[in-house]
């Protein structure tokens, strides 16, 4: 089952810009969870290839717009939340001792900085909207066989490895073969093999973000883009299709899903002007 985790936190002393950048926030994802297992925790870094969670960058609560770069110091007592995802549901029992038993008064740290986490979010949220859960048998049950429109927006740097390369364009096959390689890894339901083949373009405002840190550069897309299901396709096809546009909410697309980046969600209706 996939679940969609928001954390609520205080800083209790200043964060600076160069403690928030995506393995910062990854170190203190693996300190949570080797507080309640450390083997776990120790497999989770060990592990290089399938990442079964992905991150959020740390955002600032009055900021209505995500940032995955910061360029001034979080002051303490600045209201802050994290957004984890778990798409194993192993992953998430194993883990079930931390949400539960999470101390408001012990600090955990962020680089220099002494942080409280206050609350986890795990349900829908009106003023919180990525905070969810939906097993995989729900997200096939309640997937539409007949709405042909599909609404993307990136909200944070968006790259896919193409060969030897990074690629920030996001064509149907990179989008939609990594939300399938997803799907099948952590799901037992499987799609047919064919299913992408009637997707096409259909709108995009997109533009490219570097995102440096002290040793490279990585450069992805944000923005919203638009794919419509044309054609003599299949309810059963539709119906997959949608299963993954919507699972694209707690896995994220393309590459350092783990640092922050390739974050997405579907959106219900078509946009018509940037993020």
């Amino acid at each position: 089952m996939p679940h969609s985790l928001v954390l609520n936190i205080i800083p209790q002393s200043p964060i600076s810009p160069g403690y928030l950048s995506g393995k910062h926030v990854h170190a203190l994802f693996l300190t949570l969870v080797s507080s309640v297992d450390k083997t776990l925790g120790d497999r989770l870094h060990a592990d290089k290839t399938h990442k079964a969670f992905t991150l959020s960058p740390l955002q600032v609560s009055s900021n209505p717009k995500l940032q995955w770069e910061h360029t001034k110091t979080i002051e303490a007592g600045t209201p802050c939340w994290l957004r984890i995802s778990l798409l194993d549901e192993g992953l998430f029992s194993n883990l079930t001792q931390l949400w539960l038993n999470l101390n408001p008064t012990r600090a955990w740290h962020l680089g220099a900085a002494d942080l409280k986490i206050t609350s986890v979010l795990g349900t829908p949220q009106s003023t919180q909207p990525w905070a969810n859960y939906c097993s995989y048998s729900q997200l096939y049950e309640q997937a539409s066989e007949s709405d042909r429109q599909i609404n993307f927006c990136f909200y944070t740097p968006t790259a896919f490895r193409q060969q030897e390369f990074d690629s920030a364009l996001p064509t149907r096959e990179c989008i939609f073969s990594s939300l399938i390689n997803r799907w099948h890894k952590y799901s037992n339901i499987e799609l047919s093999p064919d299913i992408t083949q009637a997707i096409f373009p259909s709108y995009f405002d997109i533009r490219t973000e570097i995102v440096a840190d002290a040793r490279s550069k990585f450069i992805g897309c944000v923005g919203n883009i638009c794919y419509r299901i044309l054609g003599e396709v299949e309810p059963l096809k539709i119906k997959q299709i949608n299963a993954i546009t919507d699972f694209a909410l707690f896995s994220g697309v393309g590459r350092k899903t783990p640092m922050g980046m390739g974050m997405v969600r579907r959106l219900k209706t078509a946009p018509r002007k940037t993020i």
